[in-house]
């Protein structure tokens, strides 16, 4: 029986806390088809509306080695800028991995910006072994967050 691993990952942006929360994290499923067609295409809640319980689905564009994710959301914090979510199919579960969580925060910076906090923990299944996985999960997710935030430099008006 494999026991649960993890990485972390911190990704500095100019951008306030409150601003690239609601666009990297929150409102990422409106914002991806969009900004990142070339890998998301398309993306949407499947149930709740966004309160902890709910669950998305993201499609993926051939450039991913998975068609699609379904994550739910197990904590959200407005005020601290705080999520924690589940990968509960798609993604690799069941394939390599028994389960995957993340836990993103976003915390105020001195400068006005924000700095990003990410710890992922997965349990792999058996056998299975981790190869660059790690290194592509942290890239995708710096991705997000330089995407939204490049989105909101040229949108000020954008989720303020």
């Amino acid at each position: 029986m494999s026991s649960p691993a993890s990485w972390n990952l911190e990704i500095e942006s100019p951008v306030a806390a409150p601003r690239l929360f609601r666009a990297a994290v929150l409102d990422w499923h409106n914002l991806a088809p969009k900004l990142a067609p070339e890998i998301v295409v398309s993306a949407a809640p499947i149930e709740g509306n966004g309160d902890v319980g709910s669950v998305r689905q993201f499609n993926f564009s051939p450039a991913l080695p998975f068609a699609y994710t379904k994550e739910r959301l197990d904590y959200v914090d407005h005020a601290k800028y705080e999520t924690k979510q589940t990968l509960i199919e798609g993604g690799g579960i069941g394939v390599k991995l028994e389960s995957a969580s993340s836990h993103i925060k976003f915390e105020p910076a001195s400068n006005g910006g924000c700095v990003c906090k990410v710890v992922a923990t997965y349990k792999l299944l058996p056998g299975a072994t981790v190869g660059d996985e790690v290194a592509k999960a942290k890239d995708s997710i710096t991705k997000i967050v330089k995407t939204a935030e490049a989105y909101l430099l040229a949108n000020p008006d954008a989720y303020v």
